[in-house]
Protein backbone atom coordinates (compact mmCIF):
# COMPACT_ATOMS: atom_id res chain seq x y z
CA UNK A 1 0.00 0.00 0.00
CA UNK A 2 2.79 2.25 1.07
CA UNK A 3 4.48 1.99 -2.73
CA UNK A 4 0.85 1.96 -4.34
CA UNK A 5 0.25 5.49 -2.98
CA UNK A 6 4.21 6.49 -3.56
CA UNK A 7 3.55 5.84 -7.22
CA UNK A 8 1.02 8.21 -7.81
CA UNK A 9 3.84 10.93 -7.01
CA UNK A 10 1.04 12.90 -5.77
CA UNK A 11 2.10 17.09 -4.63
CA UNK A 12 2.73 16.89 -0.67
CA UNK A 13 -0.13 17.90 0.98
CA UNK A 14 -2.74 16.47 -1.35
CA UNK A 15 -6.09 14.88 0.49
CA UNK A 16 -6.95 11.08 -0.25
CA UNK A 17 -10.38 9.96 0.46
CA UNK A 18 -10.11 6.53 2.07
CA UNK A 19 -12.68 4.66 4.96
CA UNK A 20 -12.40 4.87 8.68
CA UNK A 21 -13.36 1.87 9.28
CA UNK A 22 -10.33 -0.27 8.35
CA UNK A 23 -7.30 -1.17 9.50
CA UNK A 24 -5.01 1.85 10.17
CA UNK A 25 -2.17 0.30 7.52
CA UNK A 26 -5.13 1.90 4.76
CA UNK A 27 -4.29 5.43 6.24
CA UNK A 28 -1.28 5.00 7.42
CA UNK A 29 0.30 4.52 3.74
CA UNK A 30 -1.41 7.86 2.89
CA UNK A 31 0.22 9.62 5.81
CA UNK A 32 3.98 8.08 4.65
CA UNK A 33 3.79 9.95 1.66
CA UNK A 34 2.98 13.42 3.14
CA UNK A 35 -0.75 13.09 2.09
CA UNK A 36 -3.66 13.58 3.52
CA UNK A 37 -6.19 11.14 4.71
CA UNK A 38 -9.55 12.47 4.70
CA UNK A 39 -12.05 9.97 5.68
CA UNK A 40 -15.99 9.26 4.24
CA UNK A 41 -18.32 7.55 6.34
CA UNK A 42 -20.05 3.99 5.19
CA UNK A 43 -22.56 1.82 4.96
CA UNK A 44 -24.23 0.04 7.54
CA UNK A 45 -25.11 -3.21 5.43
CA UNK A 46 -21.84 -4.17 3.83
CA UNK A 47 -19.51 -1.68 5.91
CA UNK A 48 -18.30 -0.90 2.75
CA UNK A 49 -17.85 3.50 2.22
CA UNK A 50 -20.53 5.23 1.10
CA UNK A 51 -20.14 6.98 -2.33
CA UNK A 52 -22.55 9.76 -1.53
CA UNK A 53 -20.16 10.81 1.48
CA UNK A 54 -17.53 10.59 -0.65
CA UNK A 55 -18.99 13.17 -3.07
CA UNK A 56 -19.08 15.32 0.12
CA UNK A 57 -15.31 14.93 1.32
CA UNK A 58 -13.80 16.13 -2.34
CA UNK A 59 -12.44 19.43 -2.28
CA UNK A 60 -10.01 21.18 -5.21
CA UNK A 61 -6.90 19.05 -3.22
CA UNK A 62 -8.43 15.81 -3.18
CA UNK A 63 -6.53 13.45 -5.85
CA UNK A 64 -6.98 10.06 -5.02
CA UNK A 65 -9.00 8.07 -3.73
CA UNK A 66 -8.93 4.15 -1.59
CA UNK A 67 -11.43 2.11 -0.74
CA UNK A 68 -11.79 -0.87 1.10
CA UNK A 69 -13.29 -4.20 -0.01
CA UNK A 70 -14.46 -4.84 3.67
CA UNK A 71 -14.57 -8.35 5.25
CA UNK A 72 -14.11 -9.56 1.40
CA UNK A 73 -17.20 -7.71 -0.31
CA UNK A 74 -16.26 -5.97 -3.23
CA UNK A 75 -17.33 -2.14 -2.90
CA UNK A 76 -20.03 -0.11 -4.89
CA UNK A 77 -16.99 -0.09 -7.30
CA UNK A 78 -18.78 1.34 -10.78
CA UNK A 79 -20.08 3.93 -8.65
CA UNK A 80 -16.96 5.19 -7.06
CA UNK A 81 -15.06 4.85 -11.06
CA UNK A 82 -17.96 7.58 -11.62
CA UNK A 83 -16.83 9.66 -9.16
CA UNK A 84 -13.05 9.26 -10.05
CA UNK A 85 -13.93 9.87 -13.52
CA UNK A 86 -15.80 13.31 -12.47
CA UNK A 87 -12.98 14.54 -10.55
CA UNK A 88 -9.85 13.17 -11.95
CA UNK A 89 -9.32 11.63 -9.09
CA UNK A 90 -6.83 8.23 -8.85
CA UNK A 91 -8.59 4.71 -7.81
CA UNK A 92 -6.29 2.51 -5.52
CA UNK A 93 -8.46 -0.72 -4.50
CA UNK A 94 -7.55 -1.99 -1.25
CA UNK A 95 -8.44 -5.80 -1.45
CA UNK A 96 -6.33 -7.04 1.28
CA UNK A 97 -9.92 -8.74 2.75
CA UNK A 98 -10.91 -9.68 -1.09
CA UNK A 99 -8.63 -12.10 -3.38
CA UNK A 100 -10.84 -13.87 -5.23
CA UNK A 101 -14.13 -11.63 -4.92
CA UNK A 102 -15.98 -10.72 -7.51
CA UNK A 103 -17.59 -7.55 -8.80
CA UNK A 104 -20.38 -8.05 -11.69
CA UNK A 105 -18.39 -11.42 -12.25
CA UNK A 106 -14.95 -10.03 -12.70
CA UNK A 107 -12.64 -10.77 -10.11
CA UNK A 108 -11.35 -8.07 -8.23
CA UNK A 109 -7.83 -6.79 -9.16
CA UNK A 110 -9.28 -5.39 -12.50
CA UNK A 111 -10.72 -2.05 -11.92
CA UNK A 112 -8.72 0.42 -10.11
CA UNK A 113 -5.68 2.11 -11.42
CA UNK A 114 -4.17 -0.21 -8.85
CA UNK A 115 -5.08 -3.14 -6.34
CA UNK A 116 -3.29 -4.00 -3.24
CA UNK A 117 -3.51 -7.56 -1.34
CA UNK A 118 -2.21 -8.73 1.67
CA UNK A 119 -0.65 -12.37 2.15
CA UNK A 120 -0.38 -11.93 5.51
CA UNK A 121 -0.79 -15.40 8.26
CA UNK A 122 -4.46 -14.76 8.75
CA UNK A 123 -5.52 -13.79 5.02
CA UNK A 124 -6.84 -16.24 2.38
CA UNK A 125 -3.06 -17.48 1.16
CA UNK A 126 -0.01 -16.49 2.87
CA UNK A 127 3.36 -15.87 2.55
CA UNK A 128 4.20 -15.79 5.76
CA UNK A 129 3.68 -11.56 5.42
CA UNK A 130 3.51 -9.12 2.54
CA UNK A 131 1.46 -8.14 -0.15
CA UNK A 132 1.46 -7.27 -3.61
CA UNK A 133 0.43 -4.65 -5.76
CA UNK A 134 -1.20 -5.45 -9.53
CA UNK A 135 -2.01 -2.57 -12.53
CA UNK A 136 -2.40 -2.58 -16.18
CA UNK A 137 -0.52 0.75 -16.21
CA UNK A 138 3.15 0.08 -17.67
CA UNK A 139 4.77 3.32 -16.04
CA UNK A 140 2.77 2.29 -12.77
CA UNK A 141 4.32 -0.83 -13.49
CA UNK A 142 8.02 0.29 -13.72
CA UNK A 143 7.61 3.02 -11.00
CA UNK A 144 6.60 0.11 -8.27
CA UNK A 145 9.22 -2.27 -9.53
CA UNK A 146 11.43 0.29 -8.35
CA UNK A 147 10.03 1.28 -5.37
CA UNK A 148 10.13 -1.91 -4.25
CA UNK A 149 13.73 -2.32 -4.45
CA UNK A 150 14.99 0.90 -3.01
CA UNK A 151 14.25 3.17 -5.55
CA UNK A 152 16.96 1.56 -8.54
CA UNK A 153 16.68 0.87 -12.02
CA UNK A 154 18.00 -2.26 -12.42
CA UNK A 155 17.68 -5.76 -10.11
CA UNK A 156 20.36 -7.84 -9.31
CA UNK A 157 19.42 -9.79 -12.18
CA UNK A 158 19.25 -6.95 -14.67
CA UNK A 159 23.22 -6.47 -13.85
CA UNK A 160 23.97 -10.27 -14.06
CA UNK A 161 25.39 -12.42 -16.57
CA UNK A 162 28.52 -11.60 -19.97
CA UNK A 163 26.41 -9.16 -21.34
CA UNK A 164 25.39 -7.19 -18.26
CA UNK A 165 26.92 -4.12 -16.76
CA UNK A 166 27.77 -3.15 -13.27
CA UNK A 167 25.82 0.41 -13.33
CA UNK A 168 22.50 1.31 -11.98
CA UNK A 169 21.28 4.39 -10.95
CA UNK A 170 18.88 5.48 -8.11
CA UNK A 171 15.93 7.07 -9.49
CA UNK A 172 13.28 7.24 -6.60
CA UNK A 173 13.54 7.18 -3.15
CA UNK A 174 12.47 3.59 -2.45
CA UNK A 175 12.47 0.74 0.10
CA UNK A 176 13.46 -2.49 0.30
CA UNK A 177 10.15 -4.48 -0.65
CA UNK A 178 11.08 -7.32 -2.60
CA UNK A 179 9.85 -10.62 -1.64
CA UNK A 180 12.22 -13.49 -0.74
CA UNK A 181 11.93 -16.58 -3.06
CA UNK A 182 10.98 -19.04 -0.49
CA UNK A 183 8.12 -16.52 0.63
CA UNK A 184 6.92 -16.42 -3.28
CA UNK A 185 7.51 -20.33 -3.61
CA UNK A 186 4.92 -20.48 -0.37
CA UNK A 187 2.57 -17.89 -2.01
CA UNK A 188 2.14 -19.92 -5.35
CA UNK A 189 1.64 -23.29 -3.59
CA UNK A 190 -1.54 -21.19 -1.61
CA UNK A 191 -2.92 -19.33 -4.60
CA UNK A 192 -3.38 -22.70 -6.20
CA UNK A 193 -5.60 -23.67 -2.92
CA UNK A 194 -7.58 -20.64 -3.37
CA UNK A 195 -10.62 -21.95 -4.87
CA UNK A 196 -10.92 -24.65 -2.18
CA UNK A 197 -9.95 -21.98 0.89
CA UNK A 198 -12.92 -19.65 -0.55
CA UNK A 199 -15.31 -22.55 -0.63
CA UNK A 200 -15.15 -23.42 2.96
CA UNK A 201 -15.24 -20.13 3.76
CA UNK A 202 -18.64 -19.62 2.13
CA UNK A 203 -19.95 -23.08 3.23
CA UNK A 204 -18.62 -21.81 6.80
CA UNK A 205 -20.64 -18.13 6.27
CA UNK A 206 -23.51 -20.33 4.78
CA UNK A 207 -24.07 -22.16 8.00
CA UNK A 208 -24.11 -19.10 9.74
CA UNK A 209 -26.59 -16.99 7.97
CA UNK A 210 -28.96 -19.76 8.80
CA UNK A 211 -28.44 -20.14 11.81
CA UNK A 212 -28.98 -16.79 12.58
CA UNK A 213 -31.69 -16.02 10.10
CA UNK A 214 -34.86 -16.07 13.41
CA UNK A 215 -32.47 -14.51 15.80
CA UNK A 216 -34.20 -10.97 16.02
CA UNK A 217 -30.70 -10.39 18.19
CA UNK A 218 -28.02 -10.88 15.63
CA UNK A 219 -27.96 -9.06 12.31
CA UNK A 220 -25.84 -10.60 9.83
CA UNK A 221 -24.02 -8.88 6.76
CA UNK A 222 -25.77 -8.31 3.72
CA UNK A 223 -24.36 -9.35 0.02
CA UNK A 224 -25.41 -7.40 -2.59
CA UNK A 225 -26.91 -9.17 -5.53
CA UNK A 226 -24.03 -8.36 -8.28
CA UNK A 227 -21.03 -9.64 -5.97
CA UNK A 228 -19.33 -12.65 -4.92
CA UNK A 229 -17.54 -12.31 -1.75
CA UNK A 230 -14.41 -13.77 -0.41
CA UNK A 231 -15.92 -13.76 3.37
CA UNK A 232 -12.23 -12.69 4.95
CA UNK A 233 -13.89 -12.15 8.17
CA UNK A 234 -17.50 -12.79 9.15
CA UNK A 235 -19.17 -9.59 11.47
CA UNK A 236 -22.85 -9.58 12.72
CA UNK A 237 -24.23 -6.61 14.59
CA UNK A 238 -25.86 -7.09 17.51
CA UNK A 239 -29.37 -5.42 18.65
CA UNK A 240 -30.41 -4.81 22.07
CA UNK A 241 -27.25 -6.73 23.19
CA UNK A 242 -24.01 -5.01 25.23
CA UNK A 243 -21.12 -6.07 23.00
CA UNK A 244 -18.01 -5.86 25.78
CA UNK A 245 -20.24 -8.43 27.64
CA UNK A 246 -20.83 -10.18 24.87
CA UNK A 247 -17.67 -10.33 23.62
CA UNK A 248 -16.35 -11.10 27.33
CA UNK A 249 -18.26 -14.21 27.80
CA UNK A 250 -17.52 -15.56 24.02
CA UNK A 251 -13.89 -15.25 25.02
CA UNK A 252 -14.44 -17.09 28.76
CA UNK A 253 -15.31 -20.13 26.51
CA UNK A 254 -12.71 -19.93 24.47
CA UNK A 255 -14.43 -18.66 21.61
CA UNK A 256 -11.99 -16.04 19.51
CA UNK A 257 -14.14 -13.12 18.84
CA UNK A 258 -13.13 -10.05 18.20
CA UNK A 259 -13.81 -6.15 16.51
CA UNK A 260 -13.03 -4.93 13.03
CA UNK A 261 -12.35 -2.74 13.34
CA UNK A 262 -11.74 0.60 16.18
CA UNK A 263 -12.48 3.17 13.22
CA UNK A 264 -9.01 5.14 12.78
CA UNK A 265 -9.91 8.70 13.90
CA UNK A 266 -10.50 7.26 17.39
CA UNK A 267 -6.55 6.41 17.67
CA UNK A 268 -4.42 8.86 19.63
CA UNK A 269 -1.99 9.95 16.73
CA UNK A 270 -5.19 10.58 14.41
CA UNK A 271 -6.41 13.08 17.32
CA UNK A 272 -3.49 14.62 17.70
CA UNK A 273 -2.92 15.19 14.12
CA UNK A 274 -6.60 16.24 13.02
CA UNK A 275 -9.66 17.66 13.53
CA UNK A 276 -12.24 15.03 12.94
CA UNK A 277 -15.14 14.75 14.73
CA UNK A 278 -17.15 11.05 15.55
CA UNK A 279 -20.58 13.17 15.23
CA UNK A 280 -19.54 13.49 11.20
CA UNK A 281 -19.21 9.66 11.07
CA UNK A 282 -22.60 8.57 12.54
CA UNK A 283 -22.78 5.00 10.65
CA UNK A 284 -19.67 4.22 11.47
CA UNK A 285 -19.77 5.13 15.19
CA UNK A 286 -23.24 2.98 15.19
CA UNK A 287 -21.92 0.19 13.29
CA UNK A 288 -18.49 0.06 15.49
CA UNK A 289 -20.40 0.26 19.01
CA UNK A 290 -22.44 -3.15 17.88
CA UNK A 291 -20.32 -5.06 15.81
CA UNK A 292 -18.50 -8.43 16.98
CA UNK A 293 -16.49 -10.41 14.55
CA UNK A 294 -17.19 -14.56 14.72
CA UNK A 295 -14.39 -17.10 13.96
CA UNK A 296 -13.94 -17.96 10.10
CA UNK A 297 -11.35 -19.59 8.76
CA UNK A 298 -10.93 -22.76 5.95
CA UNK A 299 -9.88 -25.23 8.69
CA UNK A 300 -12.97 -24.86 11.11
CA UNK A 301 -14.90 -27.80 11.08
CA UNK A 302 -18.45 -28.26 11.16
CA UNK A 303 -18.60 -28.84 14.73
CA UNK A 304 -16.51 -25.67 15.65
CA UNK A 305 -19.18 -23.56 13.75
CA UNK A 306 -22.30 -25.57 15.39
CA UNK A 307 -20.08 -24.82 18.75
CA UNK A 308 -19.86 -20.56 18.15
CA UNK A 309 -23.56 -20.65 16.79
CA UNK A 310 -24.86 -22.58 20.08
CA UNK A 311 -22.92 -19.99 22.37
CA UNK A 312 -23.90 -17.32 20.13
CA UNK A 313 -27.34 -17.84 20.51
CA UNK A 314 -26.81 -18.93 24.23
CA UNK A 315 -25.33 -15.62 24.99
CA UNK A 316 -27.29 -13.86 22.39
CA UNK A 317 -30.97 -14.22 23.16
CA UNK A 318 -30.69 -15.99 26.74
CA UNK A 319 -28.95 -14.35 28.76
CA UNK A 320 -29.51 -11.37 30.91
CA UNK A 321 -25.80 -10.49 31.25
CA UNK A 322 -25.43 -9.79 27.81
CA UNK A 323 -28.89 -7.34 27.30
CA UNK A 324 -28.33 -3.29 27.69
Amino acid sequence: MDIAVQTLNLPAGSEVITTPFTFVGTSNAILYNNLKPVFADIGKETRNINPEEVRKRITENTKALIYVDYAGQPCDIKELKEIADDHDLFLIEDACHAIGAEYFGKKIGTFADMTVFSFHPVKHITTGEGGAVVTNNKEFYERLNMLRNHGIDKSALDRFGPEAGWAYDLKVLGRNYRITDFQAALGISQLKKLDGFLRRRAEIVKMYNEAFEAVSEIETPVVLSYVKPAWHIYTVLLNRLNRDKFFGKMREKGIGVNVHYIPIYMFSYYQEQFNNKPEDFPVTEDVFSNIVTLPLYSKMTDDDVLTVIELVKDFGTVSDMCFL
